[in-house]
């Protein structure tokens, strides 16, 4: 579906280390694709083609700092530059220019008017296979952000974001009703701290929560928050030995 996730992105200082860890967390293979393609890798879970990892290493940002380590999201476009043209006009600014890369697809990042990044991705000759929620895949997507309306407004003209709101005081919304929906659209306003603005997450699924906490902390992995329940499963947010965060989830039985 076109404005849902499609692809996910990791960029590491430490590709050995990082490769170690998730295979062993999830089970993941790593694909190097050589030398032509700056030895990106491609990330497959029980064979599924989830997204890819690049070594950062020596790569530096704005600030001639060292670019960290992260995972980045990708929303599905069937015309990336259009789309990138309608995120700049809703008030997106530009990181990267629609780029292709030869018949793989076609990629752009913008940085969204609140201040988080995100990615756009035309799937060419490779895509990765529709996110279900199989254990080792992703399960959510959700940006937390820290202007909920700027962010609806942004998204809803940018990328078609459906707004579904969930009932209570509390705003969060979904891209779409009940199952066919991706990701949500949380107002992270006094919940997270302002100084690290809007960002995504992803959720990672996992057969038990407390044994994947354990399982990252003996990989040289942290606990950065929970374990928790919550009517969707239960979920921990940590961190990898280089520092990516993510959140894994037990999905309630059913």
């Amino acid at each position: 579906m076109s404005g849902n996730p499609n692809w996910i992105d990791y960029s590491t200082t430490e590709m050995a280390d990082s490769k170690h860890f998730y295979s062993e967390l999830f089970g993941w293979e790593f694909e190097d694709l050589g030398e032509e393609m700056s030895h990106y890798h491609w990330i497959r879970a029980n064979g599924q083609l989830l997204g890819g990892a690049m070594d950062v290493t020596g790569m530096k940002d704005d600030s001639g700092e060292q670019i960290p380590s992260y995972w980045q999201v990708f929303l599905s476009a069937d015309d990336a530059q259009a789309v990138f043209d309608k995120a700049v006009a809703a008030g997106a600014r530009p990181l990267y220019e629609p780029t292709g890369t030869g018949d793989i697809g076609k990629y752009a990042i913008v940085l969204d008017p609140t201040g988080a990044p995100v990615g756009i991705w035309e799937p060419g000759s490779t895509k990765s296979d529709e996110f279900t929620g199989a254990v080792g895949t992703p399960a959510w997507f959700e940006l937390m952000t820290q202007d909920y309306d700027a962010a609806v407004k942004f998204y809803s003209e940018a990328f078609d974001f459906d707004e579904v709101r969930m009932p209570g005081d509390f705003r969060y919304a979904t891209n779409g009703p009940g199952e066919s929906s991706a990701w949500g659209l949380c107002d992270a306003k006094g919940m997270t701290d302002e100084a690290a603005g809007s960002y995504w997450r992803i959720y990672f699924s996992v057969e038990d929560c407390d044994d994947a906490v354990t399982r990252v902390r003996e990989l040289g992995g942290k606990l950065l928050d929970g374990p928790m329940d919550s009517e969707f499963g239960r979920i921990a947010t940590v961190a990898d030995p280089v520092g990516a965060s993510f959140q894994v989830i037990a999905m309630p039985s059913a």
